[in-house]
Order: C-alpha cells, then structure tokens, then sequence
C-alpha cells in the first residue's frame, strides 16, 4: 500500500505545471471532447509506465543491494531537483497527427512521456518498492490526478494553481525519499 500511496502523491505533485499536464490543456482547448482526451491519457499513461516499472524491476536483477542503494538515493534526490526546473511544451510534443482524438491524445502523450520525470520516477520506485504494480496504478493516477481537472477545466484553472508551491512540496518528497534511502530504509526490501 505505501508503494501505491508514495506513487501517486509523488506523481500527482510532480505532475503539475509538467509539459504532460500543458498537453492536456493544449489538447482541450484544441478539440473540446474532455473524455477521449482523458481515455487517451489513460492508455498512454499506463503503457509507459507499465515499460518505466518493469525497466525499474529489471535493474533490481543487474545492481547489487549497496549499489542500488546508492543509486536510487541519488535518483531520488536528482529528482527533487529536477522537478523545480519549469517544463515548457515542446513543438515536437504538441504536433498533432491526423488520428482522431484519442489516437492523438495516446501517441502525443505516450511520446511527451518518453524520458519525462514521471517516467524516470515510476523507474525509481519501482526498483524502490519492487511492486510494479502498485507502483504503476499509483504513478497512473497521479497523473490522473494531475491531467483530469486540466482537460476538463482547462484554462479556467490553470492560472489559480500555486505551481510553485506544488513543485517545492513534491521536491522535497523526493528528497526525503532519496535521503531516507541513502541511509538504509528499504533495507527490508533487500537494500
């Protein structure tokens, strides 16, 4: 249960003001249909973070305990740096394809994923918790959580979100975690 919580609060924080969650405004000012949008996301989410929780999986297999520990500590507190850096949508993120709307929702969202922090975060802790799982169900409804409100409410509330505050909360759960590994929690998970 604590890999699906962390998961999801993480994601959801780290989420916002993300170029992801920009594409969900960008595409729901675009085509006006909220609920292909949301189910584009929704695939797209899951099969990239079903790929970033198994590659998270396989690392367990290739690094030892310590120097997994290491690693992920790290990881951990790279992330909480990298998720004060402002995202901006890229031309290449919002080009749209001739797919209909989910068809363009689930390619520009599965490509916009493609190396993004949630990703590497769903990397993390699933190597972390070794609970693919419940860490992509988790990670899936962050971004859930995240992107939902933005399509459906689009421009009407992405002005009142304190972007700045979120990112500093989500950071310093990242750093946290990160610290927290490097000084042996998670021991019982066999690093």
């Amino acid at each position: 249960m604590e890999a699906f919580l962390i998961s999801t609060g993480i994601v959801a924080l780290a989420e916002i003001g993300d170029k992801t969650q920009l594409l969900s405004f960008l595409l729901a000012a675009k085509f006006r249909k909220p609920w292909p949008i949301i189910a584009g996301i929704l695939v797209a989410t899951l099969a990239n973070h079903a790929l970033a929780g198994a590659v998270g999986n396989w690392i367990t297999t290739l690094v030892g305990p310590e120097a997994l520990r290491w690693i992920l500590g790290l990881s951990f507190l790279a992330m909480a740096v990298w998720v004060m850096i402002p995202d901006r949508l890229d031309a290449d993120d919002a080009r749209l394809v001739r797919l209909g709307v989910f068809g363009t929702t689930l390619i520009a969202f599965f490509v916009a994923e493609m190396g993004d922090k949630t990703q590497v975060a769903t990397v993390a802790l699933a190597a972390q918790y070794q609970a693919v799982a419940a860490v992509v169900i988790g990670t899936t409804l962050g971004m859930m959580i995240a992107n939902v409100p933005a399509v459906l409410l689009g421009k009407r509330i992405a002005h009142r979100m304190p972007v700045a505050l979120v990112h500093r909360i989500a950071a310093a759960i990242f750093a946290l975690l990160g610290i927290a590994t490097l000084l042996g929690a998670g021991r019982s998970f066999g690093f």
